[in-house]
């Protein structure tokens, strides 16, 4: 028996050119960007609001360094908001404290946003603050005899990017 072996003959078409579009997709997208959060501090959120209207929109190393002066009580945060019965200070600021507990919660956040972005790739030296917020955490009642009082809990939230150069 004799085999039969099929063979196709193709018709030789030209070669048409096809445009392709390059879509980004996230691996191909860098960000450059970087987040960090802190949620239920025991600090006073009329006071986060103030430090984080007083670092936004400044680099990540002047805001250390701004807090650094305000923790030696060399500066002051202005309380531009929330300001009533605050007393003024030195310097080009009408009212303004000196809030020590919030500051060190606000150190810890920037330092973390800056490990992130360091380990997303950017560069840790041209950050800038771009979103930096505030919001008021869940009140609990503290136990007591007589009365009870609503415990402080404040959620910081922390954006930074890449300084366009």
């Amino acid at each position: 028996m004799a085999e039969t072996k099929k063979t196709t003959v193709e018709e030789k078409k030209p070669v048409e050119k096809v445009e392709t579009k390059k879509v980004e997709t996230t691996a191909d997208k860098k960000e450059h960007f970087a987040t960090a959060k802190s949620i239920n501090l025991p600090i006073s959120t009329k006071q986060s609001v103030e430090i984080s209207n007083f670092i936004r929109r400044k680099e990540t190393s002047k805001a250390k360094m701004l807090l650094n002066e305000v923790l030696e009580h060399k500066r002051a945060v202005p309380f531009k908001r929330y300001n009533r019965d605050t007393g003024h200070k030195p310097g080009n600021i009408a009212s303004g404290r000196y809030p020590e507990k919030a500051i060190q919660n606000f150190l810890i956040l920037i330092n973390t946003a800056e490990a992130n972005a360091e380990d997303k790739g950017l560069d840790s030296k041209n950050l800038i603050i771009t979103e930096m917020k505030a919001d008021q955490g869940p009140q609990q009642w503290h136990q007591g005899r007589m009365r009870r009082r609503k415990m402080k809990n404040t959620h910081l939230s922390i954006k930074v990017m890449e300084k366009e150069e």
